[in-house]
């Protein structure tokens, strides 16, 4: 009932669940904090996926990462031809790429399956809810010009 009055579930953090950069950040390690939690405290992985959250955005990584819908390092496609109409989990976007004096954070060279697209352009993020069913999100380099770099549609029937 009340998925009706509120269809889009959005969260967004600082420190990401999940990325590939090469800085030995926490999103870095297979048991992520964010993702499992500490002794005592759960991670939020977990409670994300029950609550059937749609979109994760995060930041404190100096890049740009899109993920796959995925969920304990599996990833949940809606399907092969469209991944993001109806996913069986939550799309995560690390989106901390609006720059700092400390530069970019670079990426491992081989993306890991969980990474749809990775850049280490200055820029931003910035979405639209359309309707009940269809979210629109992009990625714009300041470095191109304010050239958007990464957009999909993320479609749900229910």
């Amino acid at each position: 009932e009340n998925r009706k009055q509120r269809p889009w579930i959005i969260t967004m953090g600082h420190r990401p669940m999940y990325c590939s950069n090469t800085d030995w950040d926490d999103c870095t390690f297979y048991e992520s904090r964010v993702r499992t939690g500490f002794p005592f405290q759960p991670g939020l992985e977990e409670l994300f996926y029950k609550y059937g959250v749609d979109l994760e955005i995060w930041a404190h990584e100096h890049s740009y990462e899109r993920l796959w819908p995925v969920y304990k390092y599996k990833v949940y496609n809606g399907s092969m031809e469209a991944p993001y109409t109806n996913p069986k989990a939550p799309v995560h976007i690390i989106t901390g790429s609006a720059g700092c004096s400390e530069g970019h954070n670079p990426f491992y060279p081989n993306p890991r399956a969980w990474s749809a697209f990775r850049a280490e352009d200055y820029g931003y993020t910035r979405f639209k809810l359309h309707n009940a069913t269809h979210l629109y999100l992009e990625q714009v380099s300041d470095d191109k010009g304010g050239e958007v770099i990464d957009s999909i549609w993320l479609i749900k029937d229910q």
